[in-house]
């Protein structure tokens, strides 16, 4: 059964606007330019969904202070400046929808921009003596490019195992939901083993994520992004991981060559996607993105009831059941 984000926003719906506000202060700049970007940028905000992570793993451990919104803006801020800087890197120009940022003020302005939002979620913290939030988001933002860099090293090669793609996606990905649940968390919570438990939350939930999104491409329809955009990319996901191990060698030879060599012939995707499908890739990476989301489901469970429970049982169903 799948929620309506506004239902699931119902116990923090006050918090979440207040924080709205609050974070289009933060951004706030004198330099004209500058306000005028950081007007574009929280203008086409998406779904909320990570705040929603902070506010109701807040709710969960005992509530919402002014801590959890320093929390929520960390993560709104770190998470923007890294977008921004991904669309640079990417040369991508479009980011939900709109125009990217390098698309309408180019490269130069766009990693300026990255780095003063980065410098302005360091300022709220330290402004604010949150050295823990501090702490957890910073390492949210090392695992971040580590996990990407990792996996630009990696896709060289086409011969990823396993366990060093979750190792990827466990750092490129889930890094980001598991510190918002963690900062959530840590806001109210002056116990560690609190904040572990939400960031470990967080992970599982992160990891069900990233694997729904491997699998909208090789997907039926057109949504959030085109089909074998991964392929094209040369991103080895967790469908097309299980294919290579599954296939005999010189299926396997002839997929790698298609990744390596002959990734931009629509027909030769489509060829990677057919196999991937007849092979069980598909079904496989469905099963352990449940996995992952039943292991967050059992953290939660650990919490006492609540409206906030109840809303990231449906927020984490979400996550899996999104269409885009």
């Amino acid at each position: 059964m799948s929620h309506s984000l506004e239902e699931i926003k119902q116990p923090i719906a006050q918090e979440l606007e207040v924080f709205e506000n609050k974070l289009r202060e933060s951004m706030r700049s004198n330099v004209a330019l500058l306000d005028t970007i950081m007007h574009y940028i929280v203008q086409r905000k998406g779904k909320q969904v990570r705040p929603m992570f902070v506010f109701l793993t807040a709710k969960l451990c005992g509530g919402i202070n002014e801590a959890t919104y320093t929390a929520a803006s960390l993560v709104e801020l770190l998470h923007t400046a890294t977008l921004v800087h991904d669309d640079v890197v990417d040369e991508s120009y479009q980011r939900r929808g709109f125009f990217s940022v390098n698309a309408l003020w180019k490269n130069k302005i766009a990693v300026l921009v990255g780095d003063y939002l980065l410098s302005k979620g360091l300022l709220i913290s330290v402004e604010q003596g949150q050295y823990q939030l501090l702490r957890i988001l910073s390492n949210a933002v090392k695992d971040m490019s580590e996990g990407e860099l990792m996996q630009i090293e990696k896709a060289r090669r086409l011969d990823i195992k396993e366990e060093i793609y979750y190792d990827i996606i466990r750092q490129k990905t889930a890094s980001l939901i598991s510190s918002a649940c963690a900062c959530g968390a840590a806001s109210i919570s002056n116990d560690p083993a609190i904040a572990d438990k939400a960031k470990l939350m967080g992970e599982k939930i992160g990891m069900a994520f990233q694997i729904k999104d491997d699998l909208f491409d090789y997907g039926e329809k057109e949504i959030g992004k085109p089909r074998g955009i991964d392929i094209k990319e040369r991103k080895m996901t967790l469908p097309l991981i299980y294919t290579l191990n599954k296939v005999d060698s010189s299926t396997r030879k002839k997929l790698i060559n298609i990744v390596k060599n002959q990734n931009d012939k629509a027909e030769k995707v489509n060829e990677v996607i057919r196999i991937v499908h007849e092979s069980g890739g598909m079904e496989y990476a469905t099963a352990v993105m449940m996995r992952f989301r039943n292991e967050a489901v059992d953290i939660l469970n650990e919490f006492p009831d609540s409206s906030a429970k109840s809303s990231l049982q449906k927020l984490i169903d979400f996550t899996i059941n999104r269409s885009s």
